[in-house]
């Protein structure tokens, strides 16, 4: 296998309000796509938005399940205060800041919020980490 992921998809509960959230509050850029999914290009990989539902039969799985799910999306900025002007427009945009932005063991300066799905993501700046 190739050293890449091509595609992440979130199974989220309303499809018009996650996506509004990730173009409107986010501002990533939308594909054109068919009304049962949504497509954002984040380089070379992009990210969907599908029902919980969907997404779970297509894998074989059941929908339920909630809590912490084993994993959190990460995106680092060029500096410690737009990892702080992230958390608060996302904060503003109805997400639930779980951890505000503070330094890190590691050298760095991050923040975790929620989106309106439950999925975590990390905010951070990391002066070593080469790809923002």
């Amino acid at each position: 296998m190739e050293p890449r992921i091509s595609l992440i998809t979130l199974g989220v509960a309303d499809l018009g309000r996650a996506t509004r959230f990730y173009q409107d509050c986010l501002g990533l850029p939308r594909l054109e796509t068919p009304p049962s999914v949504t497509f954002f290009e984040l380089g070379k990989t992009w990210l969907a938005l599908w029902s919980r539902e969907s997404l779970a039969a297509d894998a074989g799985l059941a929908p339920q399940g909630a809590g912490f799910r084993g994993f959190a999306l990460a995106h680092n900025v060029r500096s410690p205060a737009e990892v702080d002007t992230l958390l608060a427009r996302v904060a503003a945009c109805g997400a639930v800041v779980t951890k505000p932005g503070q330094l890190t063991d590691w050298g760095g300066y991050s923040g975790y919020f929620t989106d309106p799905d439950g999925f975590v993501w990390e905010i951070a700046h990391n002066p070593g980490f080469p790809h923002v």
